[in-house]
């Protein structure tokens, strides 16, 4: 190091000279940016974690309130005079009726799915266009 600043301080460095410190300049510079990249990445996966944590304390709660919610409507119409096996059985049957429309929307939905056609379509006429100028030359 103290003869590259000797010889800069010249005025009389080479051009080998040049060159090695320019690539000794860009290396360090890659390794900053990598270790600047890690220690981001390594505060997103933390950020990220603790997200996915608190939609799976969520999604607990929710399904223990659906539980109870259930037992709660079951309850309701037992009220209204049905026996408990029937209001089970009612509530089931709704709970039913509830997935088999959700299904329906949803295959509805992958009906849509335009599976990237456009992006076959550029695709292959990109392809063709390179296939041809290969040809030509």
């Amino acid at each position: 190091m103290a003869a590259r600043a000797t010889s800069e301080a010249d005025g009389s460095a080479s051009i080998g000279q040049l060159v090695a410190s320019i690539k000794d300049d860009l290396t360090g510079l890659v390794r900053d940016e990598i270790e600047l990249a890690k220690a981001e990445l390594k505060q997103d996966a933390k950020e990220a974690g603790l997200g996915v944590g608190l939609i799976a304390a969520a999604a607990l709660l929710g399904l223990l309130m659906a539980i109870l919610g259930s037992f709660a409507l079951v309850y309701g119409v037992h009220a209204l005079g049905l026996g408990l096996g029937w209001s089970f059985l009612v509530v089931t049957g709704f709970y039913l009726l509830v997935a088999l429309l959700l299904l329906l929307v949803a295959r509805g939905r992958f009906g849509r799915i335009s599976k990237a056609e456009r992006t076959k379509t550029t695709a292959r006429a990109a392809a063709h266009a390179l296939k041809r100028s290969s040809n030509s030359t």
